[in-house]
């Protein structure tokens, strides 16, 4: 989740060295504006995890790892963001003390009601321009829906997937991604 952001233009230096000084909150940094990332509910949670669990089985032994929302993204030098996870295969290349992930393959958003417009349209924009990203998953935490961006070429292929017999078959990965796993346990308030 983000928050509004902050007024004060700030330096990708300036950036860093208060995300390091910083304890209890993160922060997005594009173009010299700082995004607050806020908390989640149980369902961002809940998402989170499933597809942790749901993935992790089918790429241990593949040199590819998940790492946490914890892990910063480079979009590029004036741009870093913290997917809800993402995925890296083979060495991951990372600076600012091992803080930075550099060659991302995989991306996942889980939106809510103040980020969904910046998870499908922005973030998408962000992550669909890092050269090794193949995949970008946006998951509604509301409703069961994930819209999936697969690398084709040069061009990105868009999916939507709304039935929980549905299946992403993620080719990078050599893994498929069951929406009933992605939505295990998850209560979808009532409309």
């Amino acid at each position: 989740m983000i928050a509004k952001p902050a007024t004060a233009t700030l330096t990708v230096e300036e950036y860093f060295a208060m995300e390091e000084a910083e304890i209890e909150r993160r922060f997005e940094y594009i173009d010299g504006e700082l995004l607050e990332m806020t908390g989640g509910t149980i369902n961002h949670s809940r998402l989170k995890l499933n597809v942790i669990r749901a993935l992790d089985p089918q790429i241990i032994d593949t040199g590819c790892e998940i790492l946490n929302s914890d892990m910063r993204v480079r979009i590029s030098d004036s741009r870093y963001v913290y997917p809800d996870l993402s995925v890296v295969c083979g060495e991951p290349l990372v600076d600012n003390n091992d803080t930075t992930l550099l060659n991302p393959v995989m991306a996942v958003e889980v939106t809510s009601p103040g980020s969904i417009l910046y998870d499908r349209v922005e973030k998408r924009d962000f992550y669909t321009a890092v050269p090794s990203m193949q995949v970008y998953l946006v998951i509604n935490q509301a409703i069961a829906y994930v819209e999936s961006y697969m690398r084709a070429g040069r061009r990105w292929l868009r999916e939507e997937f709304s039935d929980l017999d549905d299946v992403i078959d993620i080719e990078a990965l050599g893994c498929r991604l069951p929406l009933s796993a992605i939505h295990r346990d998850i209560v979808f308030a009532s409309a």
